[in-house]
């Protein structure tokens, strides 16, 4: 089995693209950005489909359903036209996020690493081969808490694709087979409390569901406090 196929156990870093989709910014009342924005996330922060994100003390966690990126030949400087031969498959995934942090070191010009990297904050789906999927900027994404729709976006909306992504970032950092690049979020971002159960799902124009991510949400007894 590749590198790619097993990103989760294998893959050296998860690249997460903030702001690419307009009714997002607007939630959240961010500015736009005139080139793709990213940070990291560590691998650490897996969390496989049936798992229970912790949610430290003082947090307040809210998810962000994303495409995710598999991959498959490494590379730097790589052009638009040749990204695609980059890319080994896809994945369902969730970015959260300590929102209640987040909006702290956002004022005091602080990095993102701690409010997007805690154990289990990435919570991910299985392994979806490329040619199981026609075009991935006409997916629908979509997100319930306890049966309840949250997000329901397509991947349409992206303001930049997945092509000008792979550019921007290999031309600052080198790719390698087995990265994950999370492409971005929907609006309908919100909370998730102890005790709730999250479905997510990826369809394509069909109504074919190409995969699911299922978890649950608990308290984490010890570690990290937040306190502002």
């Amino acid at each position: 089995m590749s590198v790619a196929a097993q990103f989760v156990r294998q893959g050296k870093k998860i690249v997460a693209i903030g702001r690419n989709y307009s009714d997002h910014i607007k939630e959240l009342n961010n500015a736009a950005t005139k080139e793709p924005f990213f940070f990291f996330k560590p691998t650490t922060s897996y969390l496989p489909t049936g798992g229970k994100v912790e949610i430290p003390r003082g947090i307040i966690a809210h998810h962000e359903v994303e495409l995710g990126l598999v991959i498959g030949k490494g590379g730097r400087d790589i052009s638009q036209d040749a990204a695609e031969s980059h890319i080994a498959g896809y994945a369902l995934a969730v970015d959260m996020t300590a929102r209640n942090m987040q909006d702290e070191v956002k004022k005091k010009g602080l990095p993102w690493s701690a409010v997007k990297g805690f154990d289990t904050f990435t919570p991910i789906g299985s392994f979806i081969p490329k040619s199981s999927v026609s075009d991935a900027h006409d997916l629908t994404l979509s997100l319930k808490i306890n049966g309840a729709i949250k997000q329901n976006g397509t991947t349409g909306d992206m303001i930049f694709r997945i092509p000008r992504l792979i550019e921007h970032i290999s031309s600052i950092v080198t790719l390698e087979e087995g990265d994950l690049i999370l492409t971005g979020t929907p609006s309908g971002v919100g909370p998730v409390n102890p005790g709730d159960n999250i479905e997510c799902a990826l369809a394509d124009p069909t109504g074919k569901v190409l995969a699911e991510l299922k978890f649950t949400a608990e308290s984490r007894i010890g570690g990290y406090q937040f306190t502002p």
